[in-house]
């Protein structure tokens, strides 16, 4: 093939520096941001007492952070940097790339802002508001139509598998992100979920395990499937197993959501089907393992002294452990032991610290010095990181999952008399406390590992010349290529429109199957007659709740163990939920359960306990709220309030809005005269009087009182 047949044309690596270098920043940002959070689970002083540095704040900026900012640039890094070279063609619209640049970045910098100032749905991975999720959805659709624009106009005629992975991954993530943010506005900061209660838990619990799974875990498998055989200098072991590992594994992964909801209030129908494709998960996952760690058949010896393929091989291992992991928590009496524990943050922290972080940096340490025309500026340095990051996984890790084992062996335990041997749920949270310890050092540890290679990549770029634009050349693709008896799926990779509507069927079955009868059948949720609408107070006292994401350490659904039952009061109902919009059954215990929390104590308790946790609860790791007790409620917005919920089906009678005020002033006043009689004086519109009149509401629309 001569010169002429060739077409010049140039890859745009300025936009792969651009997100490369915002995922180096942000994961800083982010692994700071847990390593604070971290350290306020065992010393509560430095929740730096504002409001805006709790815990229950920064934690969802962390792991908004670790996910969207850090995890979400490498995946546009890494993409931006291999599809074009796949499809020998630059992307499709400079100008789509760089409104996708700056607006992720934006919607991280809103996300960094709302967040600490309690502006949150509380939905976990889900948690910003709606003028954010709409800008989300720009954003993300501005990225699919660059992908498949860059795909019609390729030079190479077949899909490699790579980007296979990618397509998926993006028709799911808008999928996931547009239904499980469907809400109704109050205003620009505040709306209700679409979903109450075990719909809402469903749907996103649907969504939280399939971020998981398309955000995640597809994406980067597609970015194994590029830099890895790249590192290795190997082709990839199997085409044929990729095959498989690929449209079973995004088939079968959207069924598998229920089972974060194992022993709740869900129908057991759907806990069932969770279950089982969970464990079916373990077959395909394992393929995307295997498929990669025997790419390194005969490069073994590389890995000794390389330390961007000691970076992947232990990337790829831990992405094997954590979907071994993952089936295994889905069966009910494992479930039973994990769920509320530490054992689920080991879990996460496996996937995210060993397979995301480990294989965002072996690709940066990989295509850094690339971009700058050089090699890395210090080899040492990167394996001093890679041993660094090794052992804060380690020590992340592992007291985790001794904390969980404590805790539930400690909870579960009788005494002879038949009682619980540990009444209070606090006595198990301060035996945990030097496994917490531990673990903010493992978190301290990987994030100097993160300095160093920042230290390293910037020496790396200063050492070299960055190449803006990459210069290659590649002939046109030909038209109307049809050849006989060609493998049926090399035929699909030729068209791209149509590989990818497949996947969309196959991603949509099983979220079909398991949401729409749940919303549709009455009977899979059964009402309750003396559960009625949250009075005013009530529901601003709620809204209170959610802003300070109490819900990341306290959870209000109390599952059908005796254990349980004997310590917080009678297991929760599906129907107890129907005006919880969103839901709040939450996913880890750091304190007790509260769904039954209504009545067990007098308002005063609720007062000082939030002025200052240790002097109602010695030793409680809770960090204190006196702000509560002087910030002024706003109630301006209560009756946009009530409208919106009025639209969504909450049974409000008609012009209620208009009689809210008075009723929640009454309720308030009454709050104010018990706390008087305690010797207390507050003011009938302060905070505290409205967390009191929602946590004394808790559990108390049917007749269950906790025996302890």
């Amino acid at each position: 093939m001569n010169d002429a047949t060739l077409e010049r044309f140039h890859y745009d690596n300025k936009i792969v520096k651009y997100f490369g270098a915002a995922t180096i920043i942000w994961g800083i940002v982010g692994m700071l941001v847990g390593v604070i959070a971290a350290t306020q689970l065992f010393w509560p002083e430095a929740n730096l007492g504002n409001p805006y540095t709790t815990f229950g704040r920064i934690r969802p900026l962390h792991t908004n952070a670790v996910i969207f900012a850090f995890v979400g640039n490498a995946i546009f890094a890494g993409v931006y940097y291999s599809m074009p070279r796949l499809l020998k063609t630059p992307m499709w619209n400079k100008g789509l790339s760089w409104f996708h640049f700056w607006g992720w970045q934006l919607i991280i910098l809103a996300a960094a802002i709302t967040l600490p100032l309690g502006l949150t749905t509380s939905k976990e991975y889900a948690e910003l508001e709606w003028p954010i999720d709409i800008a989300i959805a720009l954003v993300w659709v501005a990225f699919g139509a660059n992908m498949i624009g860059t795909l019609i106009k390729r030079r190479e005629r077949h899909m490699y598998v790579a980007i296979w992975f990618y397509l998926a991954s993006f028709v799911t993530v808008a999928v996931l992100h547009i239904f499980n943010s469907l809400a109704l506005p109050v205003n620009f900061l505040k709306s209700y979920s679409a979903y109450a209660g075990v719909q809402d838990a469903l749907v996103q619990w649907w969504y939280g395990h399939n971020a998981v799974a398309f955000f995640l875990t597809t994406p980067f498998l597609g970015l194994m499937y590029y830099f890895l055989p790249k590192a290795a200098n190997r082709p990839v072991y199997s085409y044929k197993l990729s095959i498989i590992h690929f449209w079973s594994l995004i088939f079968i992964y959207m069924w598998a959501g229920p089972h974060h909801l194992l022993y709740t209030a869900l129908p057991e129908w759907a806990q069932v089907l969770g279950t089982v494709f969970s464990v079916m998960l373990i077959a395909p996952s394992w393929g995307g393992m295997v498929n990669g760690l025997l790419t390194l058949r005969g490069a073994w010896d590389k890995v000794r002294n390389e330390p961007v393929l000691k970076f992947m091989v232990v990337a790829v291992t831990a992405y094997g452990m954590s979907t071994f992991e993952g089936p295994m928590l889905s069966l009910k009496n494992v479930n039973a032991i994990a769920h509320y524990t530490d054992w689920i943050v080991a879990h996460v922290h496996i996937g995210g610290l060993g397979w995301n972080g480990f294989l965002t940096f072996g690709m940066l340490y990989w295509m850094w010095p690339r971009l700058f025309k050089t090699t890395i500026y210090s080899q040492k340095l990167a394996n001093t990181h890679f041993w660094i990051g090794t052992l804060g996984i380690i020590f992340y890790a592992l007291p985790m999952y001794v904390a969980a084992l404590t805790q539930f062996l400690m909870l579960r335990e009788f005494n002879e008399m038949g009682r619980l041997a540990y009444g209070n749920f606090l006595q198990t949270v301060v035996e945990l406390v030097p496994m917490y310890m531990l673990r903010a050092f493992g978190g301290l540890l990987y994030l100097t590992g993160a300095i160093i290679m920042v230290y390293n990549m910037f020496m790396t770029a200063k050492k070299g010349s960055f190449q803006a634009y990459e210069e290659d050349q590649a002939p046109a693709l030909a038209k109307n290529y049809n050849p006989a008896g060609e493998f049926w799926h090399r035929a699909w990779e030729r068209k791209p429109v149509f590989f990818t509507v497949l996947a969309t069927i196959a991603i949509a079955i099983g979220g079909a199957i398991e949401i729409i009868p749940t919303i549709l059948v009455k009977s899979n949720v059964p009402t309750i007659a003396s559960v009625k609408p949250y009075t005013p107070l009530e529901l601003e006292g709620r809204d209170l709740y959610i802003a300070n994401g109490c819900v990341g350490c306290h959870s209000q659904m109390i599952r059908p163990f005796r254990f349980e039952t004997e310590r917080y009061g009678e297991y929760s109902k599906a129907g107890e939920f129907v005006y919880d919009r969103p839901f709040l059954w939450g996913s880890k215990r750091t304190g007790p359960d509260l769904h039954r929390v209504g009545g067990k104590y007098p308002d005063s308790w609720h007062y000082f306990h939030m002025e200052d946790p240790r002097t109602m609860s010695p030793g409680s790791l809770m960090p204190p709220y006196p702000w509560m007790k002087e910030n002024i409620m706003d109630y301006s917005e209560l009756p946009a309030k009530i409208r919106t919920l009025q639209k969504l089906g909450v049974p409000y009678p008609e012009g209620y809005d208009q009689q809210a005020m008075a009723d929640l002033e009454s309720q308030a006043d009454q709050i104010v005269t018990n706390l008087k009689d305690a010797g207390v004086e507050v003011l009938p519109n302060t905070e505290i009087v409205a967390l009191i009149a929602y946590l004394q509401r808790l559990g108390t629309d049917i007749n269950a009182t906790a025996s302890n």
